[in-house]
């Protein structure tokens, strides 16, 4: 399978030659769509190696025919470069005509009734990889150091939804496998670009990770298998820990690391972290917010933190939003963290670059569980 960039290997190249002067440090409490294309266009257009000129012109040329429209404007310039790249050439689409494109005459009887069972937007994202990978850094809490990065899907669209309703739109028309191949297949290809002594986290739903894709898809990886935690996100049932487990052996063998949040029951969370052995367990997202003033979650975080200690894995935290907030998981002995208070997500290389400065005498995450266990054996 190609990890080929999403956004086209001319327009990753020019973000790799821009120069840090360009960056512009959102004031937004999210990483909203325009500022993410107007970040790329910026990135793009400030290049000036003569290898991208024909970019920068083409680029020019989308943002005239839509002026204040740079959404637009960069989503059909990435599709003209994907065309260009596989050797089509394809009329642009009108993107203020509402007329749809006749369908091809069947003999096949019509159900009047049933659903589409696909949407138009996912199928285009999946069809042009009209995706783009962020990076939000995850520290060391003890040093304040980098020591991971994990990846984060942004899709270039003109309606400015969150990743998240993009997944559960994919679920709804059963093309949620695919999309997560295609945010993975997009992170690992633009995870390239970072510091090579930080991990890189990557999501993924126990339905991904039992796909045969998957391993076709690492095999292919420019990131060495040591460098890559697998983020398990979701509920899964109890009696899918040992298929799980079957579909990961080769990957933990080869050197790729489990990552669990523990959500739901504490006590079901257990269980499922006691059979599968990650090398991470991540709080729940939610837990973070406002533990300085919540002794109840506090406790629980204390058991979590002893339950870690007890397996061997490294316990992180997410969404430390305040300063009372990080004081309070550092105290109760959290390893890692990450969240708006230490680091914003960011596409751009030039920060990642410096995420890798300082990363002596941090944490860093044991060997994979299915060696552990070897080891001990």
């Amino acid at each position: 399978m190609s990890t080929q960039k999403p956004s086209s290997l001319a327009v990753a190249e020019a973000l790799g030659h821009a120069t840090s002067e360009t960056i512009r440090p959102s004031t937004n409490e999210l990483l909203g769509l325009r500022s993410q294309v107007l970040e790329i266009i910026d990135e793009v257009l400030a290049d000036s190696s003569e290898t991208s000129e024909e970019v920068r012109e083409q680029l020019r040329k989308h943002l005239e025919a839509h002026p204040g429209r740079p959404e637009i404007a960069l989503l059909e310039h990435l599709a003209s470069l994907k065309e260009q790249e596989s050797g089509m050439v394809v009329p642009a689409a009108d993107p203020d005509s509402a007329e749809p494109e006749p369908a091809p005459e069947s003999d096949e009887p019509q159900d009047e009734t049933s659903e589409p069972h696909g949407s138009p937007r996912l199928e285009a994202v999946l069809r042009d990889r009209m995706l783009v990978t962020a990076f939000q850094p995850v520290f060391d809490l003890r040093t304040q150091a980098v020591v991971g990065a994990e990846a984060l899907t942004r899709f270039v669209s003109d309606g400015g939804d969150p990743a998240d309703y993009w997944f559960a739109e994919a679920e709804d028309s059963g093309l949620r496998t695919d999309l997560e191949f295609a945010a993975l297949e997009s992170a690992l290809s633009t995870a390239a670009e970072l510091p090579q002594d930080l991990f890189v986290a990557l999501k993924l739903s126990h339905v991904a990770c039992i796909d045969p894709r998957l391993h076709v898809l690492f095999d292919n990886s420019p990131v060495a298998p040591s460098r890559v935690v697998l983020e398990l996100t979701g509920r899964f049932l109890h009696d899918q820990s040992a298929s799980l487990d079957a579909a990961l052996k080769p990957l933990r063998a080869a050197g790729v690391r489990l990552s669990i949040e523990n959500t739901g029951s504490y006590f079901a969370a257990v269980s499922h972290i006691s059979r599968l052995k990650p090398e991470m367990i991540k709080l729940d997202r939610n837990l973070a917010s406002g533990l300085d003033r919540d002794l109840l979650r506090q406790e629980l975080v204390e058991a979590e933190v002893a339950f870690a200690a007890e397996i061997g894995a490294v316990l992180s935290a997410q969404r430390i939003e305040t300063e009372d907030e990080l004081a309070t998981v550092t105290g109760l002995g959290i390893a890692l963290g990450q969240g708006f208070h230490l680091g914003r997500p960011s596409v751009q290389p030039r920060e990642w670059a410096a995420w890798g400065a300082h990363t002596e005498h941090t944490v860093h995450l044991t060997a994979p569980a299915r060696s552990r266990r070897t080891a001990s054996a």
